[in-house]
């Protein structure tokens, strides 16, 4: 594309942004007023710095560069000063910081996640065809319990009795403790080479599955599935996310190379930290949707609708999220 065209295709956008810095800059209340315009400087600012990169690489005029270069300097500073910078930052990780680190580390994800969905679906197969093989993983109250949850004339599905009265913000809160708890678990028992990891994984997946199985055979199955799949997507992944930190810590200690296991452990710690730390926003937006939509009243076709439309965000998000270089980052 020739200088001209390219200017004529993106004089636009430059100009929005250049009037946004000017805003920004001249404001002497600055946090106030950039409240309302930070949500569009994100977005201009990557656009801009890809600008500049073509620019450079197609050796078009110094003049040019120059211009889009001094507009880059301009937005990095408003960016990267104070609460912007720390918003600015989470917007970036959680972009695609996140999904590129797990790919980096997308060998201990798939087998946490063999860990989790396999012994899941071995014990859930073997609970629907042999009926009493239920009771080995639950004692007959807890087995009520789950089926009293579950019950299609259950007015909040998935809740005990002695919750049903709960609000959907408190059953929020609980949710983000439970779903928190067992990620953490999951990630500390890394510490014991790895061993409570793996039968952290394996307890959550047979008891998964082993409920799934029977109230599939009691014939629950609409009342079960329409609402474990929709929060399913974050939290199932997240889980096996939180495994596979847990994993890396045990693979240090295990394997250490020619580190001491304390430096092996601090450097793989570090590769795991962003991993746990995703799974965490996973896991509050699993609680969300667990608390305000998965008990709701709509379709059991509509569930299932959303579920899917969830699986594949999820899928996208974490297969391609970050494969291109946004901005400077």
């Amino acid at each position: 594309m020739r200088q001209l065209d390219f200017e004529r295709r993106h004089r636009d956008a430059w100009e929005q942004l250049r009037l946004l810095l000017d805003d920004l800059e001249r404001s002497r209340r600055k946090r106030r007023h950039s409240r309302a315009e930070l949500a569009r400087l994100p977005s201009l600012y990557r656009e801009l710095c890809n600008h500049y990169a073509i620019a450079r690489s197609r050796h078009y005029s110094p003049a040019l560069e120059q211009q889009l270069h001094e507009l880059v300097l301009r937005g990095h500073r408003q960016l990267y000063s104070g609460r912007s910078a720390e918003l600015w930052r989470l917007v970036q990780f959680i972009a695609y910081g996140f999904p590129r680190a797990l790919r980096r580390q997308i060998r201990y994800f798939w087998l946490a996640a063999v860990l989790l969905v396999l012994p899941g679906l071995l014990v859930g197969g073997f609970c629907y065809l042999q009926p009493e093989l239920i009771y080995s993983v639950m004692d007959e109250d807890q087995v009520a319990g789950m089926e009293a949850m579950y019950d299609p004339g259950n007015r909040k599905p998935g809740r005990s009795l002695e919750r049903s009265a709960e609000t959907d913000m408190m059953m929020f809160g609980h949710y983000i403790s439970n779903n928190i708890g067992i990620g953490f678990r999951t990630f500390a028992g890394g510490m014991l080479f790895g061993l409570g990891s793996v039968l952290l994984l394996l307890f959550n997946g047979v008891a998964i599955g082993a409920v799934a199985g029977h109230l599939t055979r009691v014939g629950y199955q609409d009342t079960f599935w329409s609402f474990v799949s929709g929060h399913g997507a974050f939290e199932l992944t997240a889980i096996a996310i939180c495994g596979a930190s847990g994993l890396i810590l045990g693979h240090a200690l295990i394997a250490p190379g020619q580190l001491t296991r304390l430096d092996a452990l601090k450097r793989r710690a570090r590769e795991a930290l962003p991993l746990v730390m995703g799974a965490a926003f996973m896991l509050l937006i699993a609680a969300v949707i667990e608390a305000f939509w998965s008990s709701g009243t709509a379709a059991v076709e509509i569930k299932y609708g959303v579920a899917g439309l969830l699986w594949l965000l999820v899928v996208y998000y974490l297969g391609f999220a970050g494969r291109e270089a946004h901005g400077t980052g």
